[in-house]
């Protein structure tokens, strides 16, 4: 049931990042360019999913386990601290540049073109290699 559900919650993932146009680089990078040609229609794809996810984590609050009995991940830190800082910089940057987030990059594999295949291997690159580079950061600087 874990794996149906699973594949069904992905189908629908992915097909809302499709139709939103989140798979779409030039409307993601006209959301970005606030200063320049703004398309703001991505407001609303941002708002649809915060509303839910706000229902979300209010149910969630009240409940010991999640509806297939998984184990319910903690509610997010509230504080704002450098790794934040730096990685929620990274992640705009990185987004402003290249247009995809790793949602849709993974939702745009099917029929994307090289591109968008050695942008998801550099993802899953920095992915893999970000926890060492932050022990190092770590041991090098201690957070105060």
């Amino acid at each position: 049931m874990r794996l149906v559900s699973s594949f069904i919650a992905g189908g629908l993932f992915g097909a809302g990042l499709y139709l939103s146009g989140m798979t779409d680089t030039a409307k993601v990078q006209g959301w970005l360019d606030v200063f320049g040609n703004w398309d703001p229609t991505l407001a609303f794809v941002m708002g649809g999913a915060m509303i839910p996810m706000a229902i979300a984590w209010q149910v969630a609050r009240g409940r010991k386990s999640s509806v297939l009995g998984g184990p319910l991940p903690p509610p997010p830190s509230r504080e704002i601290d450098r790794k934040l800082i730096l990685g929620s910089g990274l992640f705009g940057v990185g987004w402003g540049l290249a247009g995809l987030c790793p949602g849709p990059s993974i939702a745009s594999l099917s029929y994307g073109g090289p591109e968008l295949y050695v942008f998801v291997a550099a993802m899953l690159t920095g992915m893999v290699v970000a926890p060492f580079v932050r022990s190092r950061l770590d041991k090098a600087v201690p957070a105060e």
